[in-house]
């Protein structure tokens, strides 16, 4: 993998933010492609669909009530919301079971599996650079 050199920025820093890539960004991108990375995206950037995708990679199964109870400060109908995007794109599978009171149970999908071991990248990004952050913070709030 080549690091392409940018202004104001070293070659060890290049090659850090390369090494977060896993694959090169292809050059000729179907628009269709495009239109739904950026809508995913869209869905993602949303405040609650990361932590209910990283809730159910941790714990599993879970009904919805017990899903409400690790997603702390998530509303009803906010959580109802999301878990219905997420199942129209595939990445929640919502199983209702015929009984009194209605069962209803939530998981992810292999689409939601794959999608979360993608964001254990981003985890690993803060890890990596939790302190860096702070420090820019810090900075930043001095200066205003």
């Amino acid at each position: 993998m080549t690091t392409q050199q940018r202004p104001g920025f070293t070659t060890d820093e290049m090659a850090r933010a390369e090494s977060y890539k896993a694959r090169d960004y292809p050059s000729n991108v179907d628009p269709r492609i495009e239109g739904l990375v950026r809508e995913m995206i869209s869905g993602f950037a949303d405040k609650w669909t990361v932590v209910i995708l990283d809730t159910l990679w941790d714990e599993g199964t879970l009904r919805f009530s017990d899903l409400a109870r690790h997603v702390t400060g998530i509303s009803q109908k906010m959580l109802t919301q999301t878990l219905r995007r997420m199942e129209r794109d595939g990445l929640v599978v919502r199983k209702t079971y015929a009984c009194v009171p209605p069962k209803v149970e939530y998981s992810l999908s292999p689409l939601g599996l794959t999608l979360g071991a993608a964001f254990c990248n981003v985890w690993i990004w803060a890890v990596e650079n939790h302190d860096a952050v702070a420090a820019a913070r810090t900075a930043f709030d001095g200066e205003e």
